[in-house]
């Protein structure tokens, strides 16, 4: 008797754990986002390290709302101060994740975050290891966006 009592037990536990999985994922696979969650200038700040050494810098990205960005920062790689400024391409998931890609130089993965106002990333090449948080600089709608 104990044994079909801890059966039927461990059957339900499995059962209610793959539906609130599947149900969880289902409303994370669609939050409404796209490459237009995406409009405006953010500022950006990434640390970490790379081949050369410890890598820290600012700068803004500006989002076009169709996948594209253009981007300006000031670099440490090492003690080093470097200028950079690029264009590169984005692209937003349903759940509000994405990819940013500079074309041969480099590519994060990122989630979106607070409505759009920020986003954080991670860089996903091999052999760095930087994180990066972009805030936008001025509400929607403002004169300078």
């Amino acid at each position: 008797m104990k044994r079909t009592t801890t059966a039927k037990t461990l059957a339900i536990a499995a059962v209610t754990t793959l539906a609130l999985g599947i149900a969880t994922t289902a409303k994370a696979a669609d939050k409404g986002c796209t490459n237009a969650s995406l409009r405006g200038t953010y500022s950006h700040i990434g640390t970490g390290f790379v081949t050369a050494g410890p890598l820290a810098g600012v700068g803004t990205d500006t989002f076009d709302g169709n996948g594209g960005f253009t981007t300006t920062a000031r670099l440490s790689v090492n003690g080093n101060i470097v200028s950079s400024t690029a264009t590169g391409t984005y692209k937003v998931n349903p759940d509000c994740t994405g990819t940013y890609t500079i074309p041969g130089v480099t590519t994060l993965f990122f989630v979106i975050d607070d409505g759009g106002n920020e986003i954080k990333a991670i860089c996903i090449d091999p052999g760095v290891t930087l994180t990066h948080i972009f805030r936008l600089q001025f509400a929607v709608g403002d004169w300078r966006n």
